[in-house]
C-alpha cells in the first residue's frame, strides 16, 4: 500500500529529536522521511505511512517528547508527488513554466504543495523544508504555464489562509540556469 499520510514533529531539543525518531519508528510501521536538526537549534521528525501506522507514530513520539514538543502534525491523503518532491526522486522536466510557492513554516508548506498537485497537471519538483531556511519551506514545480498559474494560486491560498506566506512567483519561460539551480 502507497504512503498516504506524513506525521510531522517539531522539538526544541535536537537530543529529545533523537529519541523520539526512534520512539516513532518502533511504534508503527513508518518510514522515516527527515530526521534532523533545523535553523535555531530545533529537530524536526518527519515520517510517511498509512494513516493509522502515521497516528500511533506521532501520538507515541508526542508521548515521548518529554517537555520538548514544540508542534505536531498529520497531514492524511497526500498527492503521491509530495512523497517524490521530498526525496527528489522525480527526475523534472525543464521545459515549462516554474512555480516557487514560499512559506513560514512546513506543515503548512506540505498542504499547499499536496494543493498544488491536486489543483493542476504540474510536475512538483523538490519540497525543502526547514533546513537552512530559517524554519521557512519551498516547493518548486513545473508544467504549461496555465497549469503552474492555477497550482500557485491553489497552494497560495492555503499558505495565506494560515497567515505563514512569504511569497509565490511564476515564472513563465525560466532561464536554463534558473532550473540548473532546481535541480
Amino acid at each position: 500500500m502507497p504512503e498516504k499520510t506524513i506525521g510531522l514533529i517539531e522539538l526544541s531539543s535536537i537530543a529529545a529529536g533523537f529519541h523520539v525518531a526512534d520512539t516513532m519508528l518502533k511504534a508503527g510501521n513508518v518510514r522515516l522521511l527527515l530526521s534532523r536538526s533545523i535553523c535555531s537549534g530545533k529537530y524536526m521528525v518527519l515520517i510517511g505511512g498509512d494513516t493509522a501506522a502515521v497516528e500511533a507514530a506521532v501520538a507515541a513520539g508526542s508521548g515521548a517528547a518529554n517537555g520538548c514538543l514544540i508542534d505536531q502534525t498529520l497531514i492524511p491523503n497526500l498527492h503521491p508527488d509530495v512523497f517524490a518532491a521530498l526525496a527528489r526522486t522525480q527526475l523534472p522536466k525543464t521545459n515549462g513554466a516554474l512555480g516557487i510557492l514560499e512559506s513560514f513554516n512546513v506543515a503548512t508548506l506540505i498542504r499547499a504543495a499536496d494543493a498544488c498537485a491536486k489543483a493542476a497537471d504540474v510536475s512538483l519538483l523538490e519540497l525543502r523544508v526547514a533546513m537552512a531556511l530559517g524554519g521557512k519551506a519551498f516547493v518548486t514545480l513545473t508544467g504549461n504555464i496555465d497549469a503552474v498559474q492555477a497550482a500557485i494560486a491553489s497552494g497560495r491560498k492555503v499558505i495565506a489562509e494560515a497567515g505563514m506566506l512569504v511569497n509565490a512567483v511564476v515564472i513563465s519561460r525560466p532561464h536554463p540556469d534558473v532550473y540548473r539551480e532546481v535541480i
